[in-house]
């Protein structure tokens, strides 16, 4: 049975990949709000990850940090604290995460963290500047990163296009826009959070051990085919 952290697992992609960890592992949630679910093996902390102390944790196995953002606007609309607000979330606070628990990280036998960036970082998309700058970001911090601890633990991330969380509800708020999303991505079909989850757990996995610096597009073929 291994330990991993989780910053913001009570909600979305982190609440589905904690629920696939209880099965067999002890999860240690982060986050502003509870958890839904209890289960013996699942502790959780209140914790607003920007501004609160991180609690100590003496070991762990894994680090996934999920919480993100999605402010789309024209780029005239968009204003420097915007840009601010977008970069503290994505990346300084994935930054403090790191930080704060790397050294128990390394008690492990084969650590790994999963961050998480986005399609857009990848296919330029109108109204997206802040996102992707941000989540470019996260791309770099993953690759450097990667190499920098290449001996001690594995980092990789994982770029989804839209998936169907409260952060993505203004996207698919009714059958129309539903609609459209699905007809733009080549597979005919979008994310739910159990698809991003499964990617999560298996690169917290040994099954994806040697695998490190990576950053894994799920966008349903919107940035790797043209059809």
């Amino acid at each position: 049975m291994k330990t991993y952290i989780i910053i913001g697992g009570s909600k979305g992609i982190g609440n589905a990949l904690t629920n696939n960890l209880l099965q067999n592992h002890k999860v240690i949630n982060l986050s502003r709000t509870a958890p839904e679910q209890s289960h013996q093996n699942l502790t959780h902390y209140k914790c607003d990850i920007l501004n609160d102390e991180l609690p100590e944790i003496k070991s762990a196995d894994g680090l996934v940090y999920c919480p993100g953002s999605i402010n789309l606007k024209p780029i005239g609309r968009l204003s420097l604290e915007d840009f601010r607000d977008d970069y503290e979330i994505n990346v300084i606070g994935a930054v403090k995460a790191i930080q704060h628990y790397l050294s128990c990280l390394k008690h492990s036998e084969s650590p790994s963290i999963v961050l998480f960036s986005t399609v857009a970082a990848k296919l330029g998309m109108p109204y997206h500047a802040s996102i992707a700058a941000a989540k470019s970001g996260v791309e770099g911090l993953v690759k450097s990163l990667g190499a920098e601890l290449a001996t001690t633990l594995r980092i990789n991330a994982i770029a989804p296009t839209v998936t169907n969380t409260d952060l993505a509800s203004k996207l698919l708020r009714n059958d129309k826009m539903i609609e459209n999303i699905t007809e733009r991505h080549p597979m005919k079909k979008f994310l739910q959070p159990k698809d991003v989850a499964e990617m999560a757990e298996f690169l917290l996995s040994e099954k994806s051990s040697p695998i490190s610096g990576q950053v894994f597009e799920m966008d349903c073929g919107i940035v790797s085919f043209k059809l």
